[in-house]
């Protein structure tokens, strides 16, 4: 036998790991359901091995609490301002447009396998 017909040997098999810290088949779609108020918690019950996957469900749910924190105080201006309340509702207009695209900037960067860190909200991700 020449060494041209040397046996090669077998490919490693393509699925990935179901220990700790495995990489899902579906981690895209759990990605983008992280970022999506409510469902955030689809990820975060269904994937507990990946920790990737927990990481951006953890992130969106603290990233969801801080919102709903902005939309209780805006509420309280506006009940406070009266009259104002219109110029205030422009400016919360602006605000939650800036939101909308952070959760785009946070689901593109998550499927790709980045993270999108924010100032003072990633860093309660990491607590629990």
């Amino acid at each position: 036998m020449s060494e041209a017909e040397t046996p090669t040997p077998p490919p490693p098999p393509e699925e990935p790991s179901s220990g700790s810290g495995g990489q899902s088949s579906n981690r895209g779609l759990m990605v983008a359901l992280s970022y999506l108020w409510l469902l955030a918690l689809v990820p975060l019950l269904v994937e507990k091995d990946d920790a990737e996957v927990q990481w951006h469900a953890k992130h969106g749910i603290v990233l969801m609490v801080a919102e709903i924190g902005l939309w209780i105080v805006f509420a309280l201006l506006s009940m406070v301002l009266g009259p104002l309340a219109c110029a205030l509702a422009i400016f919360q207009l602006l605000i939650f447009l800036a939101i909308l695209v952070v959760h785009v900037i946070c689901i593109v960067k998550g499927v790709n396998g980045e993270r999108f860190l924010l100032p003072g909200i990633s860093q309660y991700a990491d607590r629990f």
